[in-house]
């Protein structure tokens, strides 16, 4: 156990250097002007970003609304009994069901519960976890699917739940093999 421990931990410090250097490799081979790209690729991200501000707007108001209105506090009440069968401490839910709708809501969550178990306990390395693999997938649909005038969106909402919950899942059962 301990020893899949220290690859996790080497392996996250590694990722993203390594990935870095391989699209920069990438980029060199194939002759690409990877500084050039990189450039307008941030003019094409400001130019998204004012097109999505009504829309970001309207999902930070329902997320208020949502949480004001103890909704998510009656929620977390109904699915403690379930969520507890996979070892998912109650005191979390909110995490879990926060984050598919909001990342600064489900960080303000994340930070709540560290403040009060700490950043070291079980529910807060679970809260980190659960943060890093799951997706504000309300958000992404109701922003940028909104930005692109996407009406239908098919499929799209049903398989970020479907991955959401899956990212929950394994973050609760990896937390609780790792803790």
């Amino acid at each position: 156990m301990e020893f899949f421990k220290t690859s996790i931990d080497w392996l996250s410090i590694a990722v993203i250097p390594v990935m870095l250097l391989v699209f920069l490799g990438m980029g060199y081979a194939k002759k690409v002007k990877v500084y050039e790209k990189f450039v307008e690729g941030a003019k094409e991200g400001f130019e998204v970003g004012v097109k999505i501000i009504p829309y970001l707007v309207a999902m930070l108001v329902a997320i208020a609304m949502f949480r004001a209105s103890g909704a998510l506090d009656i929620l977390t009440v109904v699915l403690r009994p379930f969520t507890e069968l996979i070892g998912m401490p109650s005191e979390v839910l909110p995490m879990a069901l926060m984050r598919p709708l909001s990342g600064s809501g489900s960080l303000g969550v994340m930070t709540e519960l560290m403040k009060t178990h700490g950043v070291d306990s079980l529910i807060g390395i679970m809260a980190s976890t659960m943060f890093g693999s799951t997706e504000t997938t309300f958000y992404v649909v109701a922003v940028y699917f909104g930005a692109v005038n996407v009406q239908r969106t098919r499929y799209a909402l049903p398989a970020g739940l479907v991955a959401d919950a899956a990212g929950l899942i394994a973050a609760t059962l990896i937390t609780r093999a790792l803790f």
